[in-house]
């Protein structure tokens, strides 16, 4: 269970999106920027909304500002941070701990990447910030994270250092496990498409920031 959603301005498939949300009920829902609009196209209130709104039309940022349930904070277009973060860090400021992102990828690989780079952000604020999309699951873990077969996103796991490297990764419970590797940025798919083998599996490691991927295909 999430303390928040974000909603950002990227693809997202709206059954999948409806469902978490579900899945996720009691928790803040909130907009970044363009996120806004599926709030509207599902008559869905946000309490929080948070943008420059560059790519959304003003009446319906007016539409939000008005309904006496939204609290939109607008940005200003020349700002050092995206949309997104500037949204994570008033969810943080305000006591979130646990938070979903979805909306947060797509065809703009800037916006994926530095989606990415927000999880490791959110982890060094003590913030446990997830991204979702219907075929992907990105977080970053901590060294000793159990996984369990049956509550696994998607059947492949994938591992990334997050900087220049994380040493002393151990995989034990997969199909292709390691012990104390360094790995590098420049590994390149060694530690891509793994599978939980056993009805668990641990991550462990000495150093570094470590991005798993779950994925569905």
């Amino acid at each position: 269970m999430f303390d928040a959603v974000i909603i950002s301005g990227g693809n997202i498939e709206e059954d999948f999106a409806l469902d978490f949300l579900e899945k996720n009920k009691g928790a803040l829902l909130a907009a970044a920027d363009g996120g806004l609009r599926f709030y509207d196209r599902n008559n869905l209130t946000p309490q929080l909304a948070v943008g420059d709104f560059d790519s959304v039309p003003e009446e319906l940022v007016q539409k939000f500002e008005q309904n006496g349930k939204t609290e939109v904070l607008r940005l200003c277009p020349q700002k050092d941070d995206a949309d997104t973060q500037s949204l994570l860090k008033i969810l943080v400021s305000r006591g979130v701990r646990k938070c979903a992102l979805l909306g947060g990828t797509g065809t703009r690989l800037d916006h994926v990447f530095a989606n990415l780079e927000l999880l490791v952000y959110a982890k060094r604020q003590g913030c446990c910030l997830e991204l979702y999309d219907s075929h992907n699951r990105a977080a970053v873990i901590s060294s000793g994270e159990v996984l369990r077969r049956e509550q696994q996103f998607g059947k492949y796991v994938s591992f990334f250092p997050m900087g220049c490297e994380v040493t002393g990764l151990t995989l034990r419970g997969f199909r292709y496990p390691l012990t104390e590797h360094h790995l590098l940025a420049s590994d390149g798919g060694l530690t891509v498409s793994n599978e939980i083998q056993d009805k668990e599996a641990r991550i462990t490691f000495s150093s570094g920031t470590l991005l798993m991927i779950m994925s569905r295909d």
